[in-house]
């Protein structure tokens, strides 16, 4: 339980550095301006900007909930005595790295879009695109490999545990590719990358918590959330 408050200290002081960035502590009413810039647009789309990153964020803040949840339920029913951990098939390493790459390529979009280089931003999204599915058909070909192997659903409870947690986080990649064709397409329709930029920005945001939720469910597939767990109770006891 110490180590679930710990994991979730942590999500809490990563959404709370972020909002600081979105100058939410920030007082509108006291900052100097003349009167006459109050009705211009920029003002409204600044707040629609950040009240569309802030509402991402909450939503962030409840997916890493949920996944602290199962991970704090893998941990408890993995110390009883009919649990046998799954091998963790080659394909996983070489899915993480594809993920990585589609998360960097989603950076690299958000940068030429801030940039104002449209061929560029282009090119990174439709590469984020790619690489993204190509993680999800992985992850799929991960589990016909496992089945294949006799890994099945009911064998054992880390069976039931790893494609509940991986299908969890392959449906929240499926609805980051969708929002992220959306965006794609809308980059190809002649707008300026000015038009796209938050679209692409709340893309990125969300493909890199998927990113950060993956890592640590590969750590605690592979094992090596165990000797984390070790060494958090070794330090509060």
């Amino acid at each position: 339980m110490s180590v679930i408050l710990i994991f979730l200290a942590g999500i809490a002081a990563i959404i709370t550095w972020w909002m600081a960035q979105q100058r939410l502590t920030s007082r509108p009413w006291l900052e100097a301006g003349s009167v006459g810039d109050a009705p211009h647009a920029p003002h409204l789309n600044g707040s629609s900007i950040a009240t569309a990153k802030i509402g991402l964020g909450v939503f962030l803040a409840v997916v890493g909930a949920l996944f602290t949840l199962f991970i704090s339920a893998y941990f408890m029913r993995m110390g009883l005595q009919d649990w046998w951990a799954l091998p963790i098939p080659g394909l996983l390493w070489i899915n993480t790295i594809v993920l990585m790459l589609s998360s960097i390529a989603l950076q690299w979009a958000k940068v030429e879009a801030q940039k104002h280089h449209a061929e560029a931003m282009r090119a990174g999204l439709v590469a984020g695109l790619v690489t993204g599915v190509g993680f999800l058909v992985g992850q799929l070909f991960v589990w016909r490999e496992l089945v294949s192997a006799g890994y099945v659903l009911a064998d054992n409870p880390a069976n039931s545990f790893f494609y509940l947690i991986t299908g969890m986080h392959g449906l929240h990649i499926l609805g980051g590719l969708v929002a992220l064709s959306r965006t794609t397409l809308r980059a190809f329709e002649a707008q300026p990358p000015g038009k796209v930029l938050l679209s692409v920005e709340l893309c990125a945001m969300y493909w890199h918590f998927m990113l950060l939720i993956w890592l640590v469910l590969f750590a605690l597939f592979a094992g090596w959330a165990n000797d984390f767990v070790d060494i958090c109770r070794q330090l509060l006891t």
